[in-house]
């Protein structure tokens, strides 16, 4: 069996490089011929599955969020479904808490030989996918603002020192959102679509009863608060994360359109998607193969 391993050299703080040997002797272990590929730009990781997935088994990369991302989509773009594993190391993770894998390196990679197959949803905006999350406002903002050294060295402490210097510059999006139960239009400081029991390392703020793989994803949008007790409630809802505000709205969709009169910049998996006025949201249900322990 042949066995692709994508890994970001940089992601997290660089730790594949005290452990690049003992993950590929995992894999040998386990009857695999490995490849080793280590990225060299910006949707290299994509291309690889893209070009070179008939040729293997497994995928498997390590890196961040943005690492799985790009080998997800490239393989959505490939139109063939092979298994998938991940082994995190990126400043939060947030997907690979969702799936249960553990947040170590070694036992994550342990995982991918002794787990079984997870068929996870993917999000696709205006045509770039999505694993976990696609969004909008101030705080997707931070996540392509906040250098990656902050990133490495502090984790997800990093995007909340970054949102504090943000504060003052909130901006609010007038947007008209429609969805299949319904519609709303009025002006929003934030917005996400998601697929995660986590988001930014915090959990609990994207829902509760989340199913990764049920062909809905979780839609959260918070108003733009006109007062400080507005703002005050929105804070605590988010603390509590309970977002029972009246100016938090949450539902669930499988395809969801935004309309903007002004571009929006939006992020997929905390790295930039692009500006759209109009952004078209679906849900592809259990698209991909993910490997997950066993539990």
């Amino acid at each position: 069996m042949k066995l692709l391993f994508i890994y970001n050299p940089h992601s997290g703080k660089a730790q594949i490089r005290s452990n690049l040997l003992d993950i590929i002797d995992i894999f040998v272990k386990s009857g695999y011929e490995v490849t080793a590929h280590p990225t060299q730009s910006s949707a290299d990781a994509a291309n690889a599955v893209r070009d070179r997935h008939s040729d293997y088994d497994l995928i498997v990369c390590s890196g961040g969020d943005g690492t799985l991302n790009e080998v997800v989509s490239g393989m959505m773009q490939s139109g063939t479904v092979i298994p998938i594993g991940y082994i995190p190391a990126g400043s939060t993770n947030d997907f690979a808490k969702s799936l249960k894998i553990p947040g170590f390196m070694l036992p994550a990679a342990k995982v991918i030989p002794e787990g079984h197959i997870f068929k996870c949803d993917v999000g696709e905006l205006n045509g770039g996918y999505y694993v976990y999350v696609a969004a909008f406002g101030i705080f997707t903002e931070v996540t392509y603002a906040t250098p990656q050294n902050i990133k490495n060295t502090l984790g997800y402490s990093a995007y909340i020192l970054e949102a504090i210097k943000s504060l003052p510059t909130i901006r609010a999006y007038h947007m008209h959102v429609k969805w299949e139960d319904g519609e709303i239009e009025d002006d929003f400081i934030y917005g996400m679509v998601t697929n995660s029991i986590s988001v930014g390392g915090f959990k609990g703020i994207t829902g509760h009863h989340v199913l990764l793989d049920d062909g809905f994803h979780e839609v959260t949008l918070i108003k733009n608060p006109t007062t400080p007790i507005e703002l005050s409630d929105i804070v605590r809802a988010m603390v509590d994360r309970r977002m029972d505000s009246a100016n938090i709205i949450t539902f669930k969709s499988k395809h969801v359109y935004f309309e903007s009169s002004e571009p929006v910049r939006w992020t997929r998996d905390g790295e930039f998607g692009g500006e759209h006025t109009s952004a078209e949201i679906i849900v592809h249900p259990r698209a991909v193969d993910i490997i997950v322990p066993d539990q």
